[in-house]
């Protein structure tokens, strides 16, 4: 018969459940206690020479369970195996289940002569029957991986992973955010590498998983809802978590070869190609103090660490939009892995329980926590998912940075400068200039790091883990580097320079050679001129716009003028920047929209977004700016000023009511007026234009086209309203495709309406940026498309491969298929 073992601190703990336990059987099992230690003044502890002495009372031939209370028991417990050979070994089992059912279900099992394996079974399914009379549902936070195990009515399923890079931080952060929309509790195995199950909300675990390209995961998930979880878990892998081979490509990490050094030349990895030659200035980031004490009222400072974690989330999520608008929302996706840590399950119980079990600060029970979890990383046999280490480091420092009270640094770099530092967090990169850095020179990181990945997207040279000894250097010494060989130069010879100098002018002259047919107008093959304009986000991006080719801007997002900072821009600094971006466009077309907060582009300050249950369909666009006539006012005050001898136009986003349009045209009224009686000059002619976006824009497009002067279809917020499919949810995202047949009708509509009326219509959406779709585009109307200035060259040589007689053919036909799949293959 098994016999049983009860591990815990308290021996009267322990006698107490063996004496339950044997009442259960009457004494028919095998039972033994190891628990207390031989100390009056401290009796509570456990001893491994107790827990040995324990398992030899009990030993048999058919096995031993052994159950524990917590921390030092499960150590004495492994330790007490060491005593054993290794035949006696193999037959005690250690298991998870709680003490007091465990105990209970294990005996009765045992009783009954089932096996080790079955008597574990029953352990580990002991709390079912609580849960079930209780009729409660289990807690994010329940430790009970044996309640999924051993229910009979638990659901499972099991999956390849194909992504190229398998569950790095973005995939990982879409598979928890989907388990978590579900009641269903779910576990999550990698069955590849034989890991213990682990929780299908906690963005740590999952993580740390390890799972890689080829990996077999096995997902169980119990509740009323299981079928539904893992049925939208399969989907998100089916479809490789929206990832596709290019959006991970990696460069080559070679290093250069040491022989071939020059003076002042240091060895490192090409991690973001191009060249730097500019003064270095170093960056180290604050140092936090960390100090451990102990705290009396634990609520209080539990609280505290909540704030510093909201606040956290708030300039996390600041971060986030500010990134998806200057790089896209694929690398954007890194710090919504930044938010699942702040709302992971497992993390926050582990350090309450610091807290309030050992009454530690916050500061040192969040940092030992976030320790923990970073040497969890840190262990994987995976390089590319040990890196990972440095989110995790970041958003740690962040909410400690939060705790003690110091404020969110600049980056203050006044001068072209090539960037030094030990290391640079994702957060730190992301808030680059690239006008500004030049270069970066790092002693550590790799180039599959976030920090690489995202240094990449801003186009700035980067070589990382070069020696130390370029920390010792003074601000302002010459240096030069080669983000493709991976070399750096400490204050370079001029032969070093020249040479440098000519392959970047190389490198340059072909892409001015690329670029040189975009700065023609893009024209059909049947002789229609489709004008192409540039969306922008930054007076840097209309020099890139002006630079690729566009001939306007057709969006103006102005909502970067509001991120980062807690308080709106007022009139004088928007007239600055719509000025500046006016004069670099020379009297090109230059559309800003309005403020378009919301949805996926919250503004804590603004309090956008707050307490809605889907943002996206909530109080954004044009309905926050009506609400708010102060802000809206102050910033058309200054688009009216800009018009002054420039050839500006307004647009306004999220319109789904005529109503919305006469309000805004009052308003813009009121502002002409003022503008008017202080003798301030602007543009009486301006242009009104309108976003379609909403299907109820484009019901009413006949009657919206009478108030206006343009319209501009914004693609991605229409499919999604559209196909009722939510674009940032992985499990639905693949409906919010613009090729869909049900939103390519929508476009033909709008246009038809647009144009019945004698006003033109744009796309701005990043169906524009497209060349599949350009066809279409053209076929169905489409006078303009504004797309990310480095899409313009292509997007133009796609249209001069066109004409308006073939578009049309291919739209009628596109407009007759059953999916945006169906379109594709028809293109």
């Amino acid at each position: 018969m098994v016999g049983i073992v009860i591990v815990s601190h308290s021996k009267l703990l322990a006698l107490g459940v063996r004496e339950l336990a044997a009442q259960m059987v009457q004494g028919r099992v095998p039972l033994a206690v190891a628990a207390g230690i031989d100390d009056p003044a401290n009796p509570l502890g456990t001893d491994a020479m107790q827990v040995y002495e324990a398992i030899a009372s009990v030993y048999s031939e058919d096995g031993v369970l052994i159950l524990m209370d917590l921390g030092s028991a499960l150590m004495s417990a492994e330790m007490a195996l060491e005593f054993l050979s290794p035949a006696q070994r193999a037959k005690v089992h250690l298991c998870a289940a709680p003490i007091v059912e465990g105990a209970i279900a294990a005996v009765v099992a045992a009783s009954n002569g089932k096996n080790i394996h079955q008597v574990i079974e029953e352990a580990q399914g002991s709390l079912v029957a609580k849960i079930t009379l209780l009729g409660s549902h289990i807690s994010p936070s329940s430790p009970v991986n044996e309640v999924l195990i051993s229910n009979p009515e638990a659901k499972e399923i099991r999956l390849t992973i194909n992504n190229r890079l398998g569950l790095h931080s973005r995939p990982s952060a879409q598979f928890v955010a989907t388990a978590s929309r579900f009641q269903a509790q779910i576990r999550v195995q990698n069955l590849t590498r034989g890991t213990e199950p682990v929780r299908g909300d906690s963005i740590n675990q999952v993580a740390t998983l390890g799972v890689r390209q080829g990996h077999e995961l096995l997902i169980t998930a119990v509740g009323v809802d299981a079928g539904a979880a893992l049925k939208a878990l399969q989907t998100l892998v089916i479809n490789n978590f929206g990832e596709n081979d290019q959006s991970v490509k990696l460069p080559l990490t070679k290093k250069a070869e040491v022989p071939q050094l020059t003076q002042g030349e240091l060895v490192g990895i090409g991690a973001s190609t191009g060249i730097a030659i500019a003064p270095l200035i170093h960056y180290q980031s604050t140092p936090v103090t960390l100090t451990e004490y102990h705290i009396e009222n634990v609520e209080i400072e539990w609280q505290r660490l909540q704030s510093a974690i909201q606040t956290a989330k708030q300039e996390i999520q600041t971060l986030l939009s500010h990134t998806s608008i200057q790089i896209g929302d694929a690398e954007a996706a890194i710090f919504d892995a930044h938010l699942l840590f702040l709302e992971d399950p497992v993390l926050l119980e582990a350090v309450r329980s610091r807290i309030i079990e050992q009454h530690l600060n916050a500061e040192a029970a969040w940092q030992a926590v976030v320790d923990e979890v970073a040497n969890s990383y840190r262990k994987l046999e995976d390089a590319y998912l040990q890196e990972r280490v440095d989110d995790v480091v970041d958003v740690g420092c962040r909410v400690q940075r939060i705790l003690i009270g110091n404020a969110l640094t600049d980056l203050e770099i006044t001068e072209p400068s090539i960037l030094v530092a030990a290391d640079l967090t994702p957060s730190d990169t992301a808030r680059l200039d690239p006008t500004k850095v030049l270069g970066i020179c790092m002693t550590s990181g790799s180039a599959t790091s976030h920090s690489a990945i995202i240094a990449r997207t801003l186009g700035i040279p980067a070589v990382l883990g070069v020696d130390t000894q370029v920390l010792n250097l003074e601000n302002g010494t010459l240096m030069a580097l080669d983000g493709e060989s991976g070399r750096a130069w400490i204050e370079p010879t001029v032969d070093t320079v020249n040479a440098l100098q000519a392959k970047r002018q190389t490198w340059q002259t072909s892409q001015a050679e690329a670029k040189a047919k975009a700065h023609q107008p893009a024209i059909t093959r049947d002789g229609r001129h489709i004008r192409v304009f540039a969306n922008i986000s930054s007076i840097a991006d209309a020099e890139a716009a002006i630079g690729n080719g566009a001939e306007g801007v057709g969006l103006v997002r102005t909502e970067f003028l509001y991120f980062g900072r807690t308080t709106p821009p007022g009139e004088e600094e928007q007239l600055a920047v719509y000025q500046t971006i006016a004069e670099i466009l020379q009297d090109r077309s230059l559309i800003i929209r309005t403020l378009d907060v919301g949805g996926d582009k919250p503004i804590s300050y603004l309090n956008t977004g707050a307490g809605e249950a889907n943002p996206f369909l909530g109080w954004r666009g044009i309905r926050f700016c009506l609400d708010h006539p102060h802000i809206f006012k102050t910033q058309l005050r200054a688009i009216f000023r800009a018009s002054a001898g420039n050839n500006i136009k307004v647009m306004c986003p999220m319109i789904a009511t005529l109503t919305e349009v006469l309000a805004t045209k009052t308003i813009i009224q009121q502002v002409r007026g003022e503008l008017t009686e202080e003798g301030i000059p602007f543009n009486k002619n301006i242009q009104l234009g309108i976003m379609i976006e909403t299907p109820a824009a484009v019901a009413i497009a006949d009657q919206l086209a009478k108030e206006v002067n343009f319209f501009s279809i914004g693609t991605n917020d229409l499919s999604q309203y559209v196909m009722a499919g939510d674009r940032t949810n992985p499990n639905v995202a693949t409906l919010a495709d613009p090729l869909h047949p049900p939103v390519l009708r929508m476009i033909k509509q709008a246009v038809e309406a647009a144009h019945t009326a004698g006003i033109w219509v744009g796309v701005c959406g990043e169906l524009a940026a497209d060349p599949l779709a350009a066809p279409i585009l053209l076929g169905l109307g489409i006078d303009e498309l504004s797309v990310n200035p480095p899409s313009i060259p292509m997007i133009k040589q796609a249209i001069t491969q066109l004409s308006i007689a073939q578009s049309s053919a291919i739209a009628a036909v596109a407009l007759q298929q059953d999916s945006a799949t169906s379109v594709r293959k028809l293109m």
